[in-house]
C-alpha cells in the first residue's frame, strides 16, 4: 500500500474556517485520496478479505462519517487512512501526493475509549500537554493547553483527575489533547457511542462548532444515522463481504446545525431514511 501524509500548517487558537476555494496553498484540497484500497486478516488460503476495492476522496474541512453494519471494517478502514495498519497491495492511499511510513503528520486518532486513553495520575492539562511536552516552550505549552481545554469547556477542571470526570467530561480531555496538537485531521472511532443521549447532543455541537472554528477536517465512524446526518457533509456507507463503499450520500443541510430545528427539517428526515435503506436495505 502507498500511504500518505497529511501536512497542513498549523491553526491558530480559534482562526475562522479557512476559504478553501481562495486558498492557493492547498491546490485541489484532497486531503485523502483512497484508491481501490483492500484489508485482509491472515495470510494464505485462510486469509479473510475485510474491504474491498474501496475508492472515495475527503477534502479540506469536510466532515466525513463512515456507516455500515457491524463487522464492514469501518475502524479498519480509518486505520488504513491513520497509517496504523497496512492495506493489501496495490492499495494506494494518499494524500497531496506525499507518501508516508506510519501515522501521518498532522492526523490525530480519537477513540471510543476515552477512559483508556488517558493517564488517571495525570492532571487534566498534563494530559492534554502530553503529547507537546518536550517539543515546545513551557510559555506556549501553557498556552496550548489553556487555549484548547477554553473550547472544550474545561477550564475550571484543569487540576482535576481524569477519574474526577464524568464520560462525557474524559472525551472533552481526548478532543482537547487533538486541539493542543494542532492537528490538521481528526480520526474519530464511535467517539460519543458509550455516552447517554444528552451528553452525546452536547459533545456533537462542541465538535460541531470545533471542526467550524479550527479548519480541521474530519473522518468519523458512528452507527447512529442521526448523529452522522446531524455532523457530516457526507456520508459513507460500507457494504459487502468483504465491503467496499457502497453508497456516497451528500448531506447538504445548513449550518450552523441545532438540536431541535435541524432535526425537524423536511430534508434531515429524507436523509435519515435514505441512509437508513443504505444500510439496513431488505434486512
Amino acid at each position: 500500500m502507498q500511504r500518505v501524509s497529511t501536512r497542513v500548517a498549523s491553526q491558530d487558537a480559534n482562526p475562522a474556517a479557512p476559504d478553501r476555494a481562495s486558498d492557493p496553498g492547498r491546490g485541489d484540497g484532497l486531503v485523502f485520496d483512497a484508491r481501490d484500497v483492500g484489508v485482509a486478516f491472515g495470510s494464505g488460503a485462510a486469509a479473510r478479505r475485510i474491504l474491498r476495492g474501496v475508492t472515495f476522496d475527503v477534502r479540506d474541512h469536510e466532515f466525513v462519517s463512515i456507516m455500515g453494519r457491524s463487522g464492514t471494517g469501518k475502524t479498519t478502514l480509518l486505520k488504513v487512512l491513520g497509517g496504523l495498519r497496512d492495506a493489501t497491495p496495490g492499495s494506494v492511499v494518499r494524500a497531496n501526493g506525499a507518501p508516508v511510513d506510519g501515522p501521518p503528520e498532522g492526523v490525530i486518532f480519537v477513540f471510543q475509549d476515552y477512559a483508556a486513553s488517558l493517564l488517571p495520575w495525570r492532571t487534566i492539562e498534563r494530559n492534554v500537554s502530553l503529547g507537546l511536552e518536550g517539543r515546545l516552550e513551557r510559555p506556549e505549552l501553557e498556552q496550548r493547553v489553556t487555549e484548547a481545554l477554553d473550547m472544550v469547556g474545561l477550564a475550571d477542571r484543569r487540576r482535576d483527575y481524569p477519574w474526577e470526570l464524568s464520560g462525557g467530561m474524559q472525551q472533552r480531555v481526548q478532543l482537547a489533547r487533538s486541539l493542543a496538537m494542532r492537528a490538521s485531521v481528526l480520526l474519530m472511532d464511535e467517539p460519543f457511542g458509550s455516552l447517554d443521549a444528552m451528553t452525546k447532543a452536547t459533545l456533537q455541537d462542541e465538535l460541531q462548532q470545533v471542526h467550524g472554528d479550527t479548519g480541521a477536517t474530519v473522518v468519523f465512524v458512528t452507527h447512529d444515522i442521526d448523529e452522522a446526518i446531524y455532523l457530516s457533509d457526507r456520508i459513507l456507507i460500507l457494504d459487502g463481504d468483504p465491503a467496499t463503499i457502497a453508497r456516497s450520500i451528500p448531506v447538504d443541510l445548513p449550518r450552523p446545525r441545532d438540536q431541535l430545528a435541524t432535526k425537524e427539517l423536511p430534508d434531515f428526515l429524507a436523509l435519515r431514511r435514505t441512509v437508513y435503506e443504505a444500510i439496513v436495505g431488505d434486512a
